[in-house]
């Protein structure tokens, strides 16, 4: 698992003193179980700035084993932070400047050529590449192509459909589109509005997920759990899911 502290920079950017300070969640994420921490800086500085990827990137690497990965859309300034402190992951995600939240994935018919350079400059810079897409099995042959190491699934469809009677149809074409990376090479992560209540239920539909990243869920969860207790919730979570499909998942 993977913690998000987006939110945790954006309540701390409505005051200027400087708490809840990003560095210390990410402190108290990992010393709960979390295996990695994330990041999504945009353009406009509305959670995540460039001293918190900094610092965040000096904190982990005093902590050997820990996955930093930072995501965003390549043609908006995140290659910046990428040149400068080399995270285990890198994931690519087709946001405009300005989007409520990432809502898609790459379309790679028409996006794959401007993509493919910037994942050679990335694997050449150490970073592995992890792609953000829709779940279209027909899509993850190109995404093989252009050289990412993985595919991150866009799962708010997924969350939406849940507890609904289109649950099983649609965990049905996730499952799909990540044998259809797996054929071609690919590790699958996930992310996007999974949280509790949904994430075993994915785990066990899903084959072979690597990593899942969690963010506004997790936060929502502790401000009436705190942190430290959000995350054991999503490790047992991630647990009930393994035990449903015998794979395991960080």
């Amino acid at each position: 698992m993977s913690a998000n502290l987006n939110k945790v920079a954006l309540l701390r950017n409505t005051r200027t003193i400087g708490i809840p300070s990003v560095v210390h969640a990410a402190r108290i994420a990992l010393g709960a179980g979390a295996q990695g921490i994330t990041v999504h800086p945009r353009p406009d500085g509305r959670h995540v700035r460039a001293q918190d990827v900094r610092e965040l990137a000096a904190a982990l690497r005093d902590r050997p084993g820990t996955e930093f990965n930072i995501e965003g859309n390549p043609f908006h300034g995140l290659l910046e932070f990428v040149r400068e402190v080399r995270p285990a992951q890198c994931t690519l995600v087709p946001d405009e400047t300005g989007a409520f939240t990432s809502d898609h994935g790459w379309e790679l018919g028409r996006d794959g050529a401007r993509l493919e350079p910037v994942i050679a400059e990335l694997r050449n810079l150490g970073v592995r590449v992890s792609l953000f897409m829709d779940p279209v099995a027909e899509a993850m042959t190109a995404a093989a192509r252009l050289g990412a190491d993985r595919i991150e699934l866009y799962t708010e469809p997924y969350a939406l459909a849940f507890g609904t009677a289109e649950q099983e149809k649609v965990l049905g074409r996730y499952a799909e589109a990540a044998r259809a990376a797996q054929r071609s090479g690919l590790g699958v992560n996930a992310g996007h509005d999974l949280n509790l209540d949904n994430l075993p239920a994915f785990l066990r539909s899903v084959p072979k997920v690597l990593e899942v990243s969690i963010g506004h869920a997790l936060i929502s969860d502790a401000l009436e759990l705190g942190l430290a207790e959000a995350v054991r919730r999503y490790l047992e979570a991630i647990r009930r899911g393994d035990a449903g499909r015998g794979k395991g998942t960080s």
